[in-house]
């Protein structure tokens, strides 16, 4: 029996570091809680509140992602031109950029110092505090991750199905709803998943722009606060719950891709 080399114990040690790092706080998270306080957690209205706000917001975000995002994500896919590093640049910023900064800026362009602002307040839209102001900072983190994911998506059907259904007549509008749409359609989805995913958990944007109506990370921070880390470890545990169900949902359905290819 061949030996195995050091190379090979020394990824499977940095393999274990690192799931150990991972799994350990999440492990001591989900066990700190009994389960009569979980189960009184769940029945307190405002906790139930809180994530019903979190996981619509964030759903309303993963929808204006995949509205406005589908046709960018396919024009990065299909079109080489001037410019194009410096859009996918702008694309990635809502990553780098630090959260509360995001609050900030937004807050910039919607107050009433701002012509933005001004228009949005005559037309009766209101950011500051609001559902509306929640899921304009949530689309703003997540829509990267939309995009990325769809781009790669079209990036994986052949331009010569297409270009055949082009030369039969179809138009550039028929074509891409009956050949790269569904072709594409569970690369899209894997996309509004993460984008989900990554607006429910938001915290730093959310907190500036609206602390009421109260999202579940901000309920978890404002019960750590209030009283102590016993009183907030509920909610986190439903609220990772609710996150590990949509990376279940988003690794089998990678999965599925990966088999059929």
């Amino acid at each position: 029996m061949r030996r195995k080399e050091l190379f090979f114990w020394l990824t499977l040690t940095c393999g274990i570091v690192i799931v150990a790092y991972i799994l350990l706080p999440l492990v001591e998270l989900m066990t700190s809680s009994s389960i009569p306080a979980l189960w009184e957690s769940i029945h307190d209205k405002e906790v139930v509140r809180s994530i019903r706000l979190s996981v619509f917001s964030a759903g309303s975000a993963a929808l204006i992602s995949f509205l406005f995002g589908t046709p960018l994500a396919y024009l990065l896919a299909r079109q080489d031109f001037r410019g194009k590093r410096l859009l996918e640049a702008i694309i990635d910023l809502p990553i780098v950029i630090p959260h509360p900064v995001v609050g900030i800026a937004i807050l910039g362009i919607a107050g009433k110092n701002h012509w933005i602002g001004r228009l949005l307040f005559d037309l009766g839209i209101r950011i500051m505090g609001s559902v509306t102001g929640i899921i304009v900072a949530l689309t703003f983190v997540g829509i990267p991750f939309y995009i990325h994911s769809a781009k790669a998506g079209f990036m994986a059907v052949s331009p010569r199905l297409e270009k055949v259904s082009r030369s039969l007549g179809a138009s550039m509008t028929g074509t891409f709803l009956r050949i790269t749409f569904p072709l594409a359609w569970r690369s899209m989805l894997i996309g509004i998943i993460m984008c989900s995913a990554r607006a429910i958990s938001e915290f730093g944007a959310v907190v500036v722009i609206a602390y009421h109506p109260m999202t579940a990370p901000v309920l978890i921070y404002e019960r750590f606060e209030s009283y102590g880390l016993k009183y907030s470890q509920p909610v986190a545990v439903w609220l990772v719950i609710v996150s590990l169900f949509l990376f279940l949902f988003l690794r089998i359905l990678t999965t599925r891709e990966t088999r059929e290819k």
